[in-house]
């Protein structure tokens, strides 16, 4: 960034790069007011107002949440991203399509990429990364990804996060040790699954919380089809066209 504010062309007004800006700036608004809020309230409702979750409702907060995260998330850096070429400066790109995943470590490739890499470089790595031994490697793995989990929150249940996800990395790179490929589907069924079981533990305030959640997915609170379900399945797969949308169309006027 530092080289991009030092040029003097770039003290210079590119209108390509404002309007280009412009647009970047509302996909992200768009992201964040219209889908990411209204995923809010049912994430809400479900992991701070209601006492118990049937089947279906725990699944809808769930999924609400970690569609929401992604959205908000996602919603702030295209904003900032858009911003910042009104002024000529490109930023890197935080987020390529995480959910559409094959296997954890894509994950974080795909997933907030500048903390990704800020954790292999300045935690990973000068633990020795995976230079000493597989013994080793899987502890720096574990490590990086437990003080992942504390950087984001003093909470037990962000440490369990990042327990979770430095575990799941292990798992993957042992499994790969034996070149044995799964199914395209049946692995993005199971990275995706992981990461929504998972954000249950980072939204959580308390054990409690996630507990009550996981309960309710398991089936083990009773399995009842609510009627605002519909709603939510509708709403669900009208973002997911509209996510498919605004990819398509940026990619389209970027090239332009």
């Amino acid at each position: 960034m530092m080289s991009q504010f030092a040029n003097i062309r770039n003290k210079l007004i590119n209108y390509k790069n404002i309007a280009l800006g412009l647009f970047i700036f509302s996909v992200g608004l768009f992201k964040k007011v219209v889908i990411a809020d209204s995923f809010a309230v049912w994430a809400t409702n479900g992991f701070d107002k209601a006492e118990i979750l049937t089947f279906f409702e725990a699944w809808a907060t769930s999924l609400s949440y970690t569609f929401g995260l992604y959205f908000d998330f996602s919603g702030y850096c295209d904003m900032a991203i858009g911003v910042a070429l009104l002024f000529n400066i490109c930023l890197s790109i935080n987020f390529n399509s995480p959910y559409k995943s094959l296997d954890i470590q894509e994950f974080w490739r795909r997933w907030h990429i500048t903390l990704g890499k800020f954790l292999k470089d300045y935690i990973y790595i000068p633990l020795g990364g995976n230079r000493q031994g597989k013994a080793r490697t899987y502890i720096n793995l574990m490590t990086t990804f437990i003080i992942g989990g504390i950087w984001h929150g003093a909470g037990w249940t962000f440490v369990f996060w990042g327990f979770l996800h430095g575990l799941a990395l292990v798992v993957h790179r042992f499994w790969t040790s034996f070149g044995i490929k799964m199914n395209k589907i049946l692995a993005w069924f199971i990275t995706f699954n992981f990461v929504n079981f998972a954000w249950i533990f980072f939204r959580a305030k308390e054990f409690d919380d996630a507990i009550k959640v996981i309960k309710g997915m398991a089936g083990l609170s009773g399995v009842v089809v609510p009627t605002f379900f519909v709603r939510f399945a509708f709403w669900v797969s009208w973002v997911l066209k509209v996510e498919l949308g605004l990819q398509l169309l940026q990619i389209m006027i970027v090239r332009i």
